[in-house]
C-alpha cells in the first residue's frame, strides 16, 4: 500500500452466545478499542424485519456497537439507512471478551430500550431471564446481570446515557 493509500478498516466477526451456542455471527468494522472500551458498526444483522412493536429493526439498519471488557452489558445504536436514530438497543451480558478478530459476547436475556427522544425507557425480557436458571446456576452473574441492567435503567432515564457512549 502506498503511503497515500488509506487503511482498510480493522474488522471483527462478533459472537454472540446465548445459553453455550452461538446466536448470531456477524463481521463489524472496528471503529474504536482502547483496552477497556470497544466499539464497532455494521449493517443489521438479522434475517428479515424484527418488529418489538415499539421499533423496528430492518435491512439498511445500521448498529454501532459499544462493548466493554469490565461491564456487564453492551450498547447498541441503532439508525436507518438514511441516518435518522431510532434509539438504543442495550444487552445485559458477561463483559466481552475479544479474541484475535473475535469479539465474544454472552447474552443473559436482559434487554433494555431507550428510544431516540429518550420519553421510552422498558425493560425486555425479564421473564426469559428468570426462566434461565441463571440465578441458580451462577447466583453472582445472576446479581451481576441484575445490577447492570438498573445501572443501564438508571442511565436511560437520567440524562447520562449518551456520555457512556462518547
Amino acid at each position: 500500500m502506498s503511503a497515500n493509500s488509506a487503511e482498510p478498516p480493522a474488522r471483527v466477526d462478533v459472537v454472540l452466545v446465548k445459553a453455550g451456542r452461538t446466536k448470531i455471527r456477524y463481521a463489524a468494522e472496528l471503529l474504536h478499542d482502547d483496552g477497556t472500551r470497544l466499539a464497532v458498526r455494521a449493517p443489521w444483522a438479522g434475517a428479515g424485519v424484527r418488529d418489538f412493536g415499539f421499533t423496528r429493526f430492518e435491512s439498511g439498519d445500521v448498529f454501532t456497537e459499544y462493548y466493554w471488557r469490565e461491564r456487564w452489558y453492551s450498547v447498541k445504536e441503532v439508525r436507518t439507512a438514511a441516518g435518522t436514530l431510532k434509539g438504543w438497543y442495550c444487552d445485559v451480558t458477561r463483559p466481552a471478551v475479544l479474541t484475535g478478530t473475535e469479539l465474544v459476547v454472552e447474552d443473559l436475556d436482559l434487554d433494555l430500550w431507550r428510544s431516540a427522544d429518550g420519553t421510552d425507557v422498558r425493560r425486555l425480557d425479564e421473564d426469559e431471564f428468570a426462566e434461565s436458571g441463571l440465578a441458580e446456576r451462577d447466583p453472582e452473574a445472576a446479581a451481576a446481570a441484575v445490577a447492570a441492567l438498573d445501572e443501564l435503567e438508571h442511565l436511560a432515564r437520567g440524562g447520562g446515557f449518551t456520555d457512556l457512549l462518547a
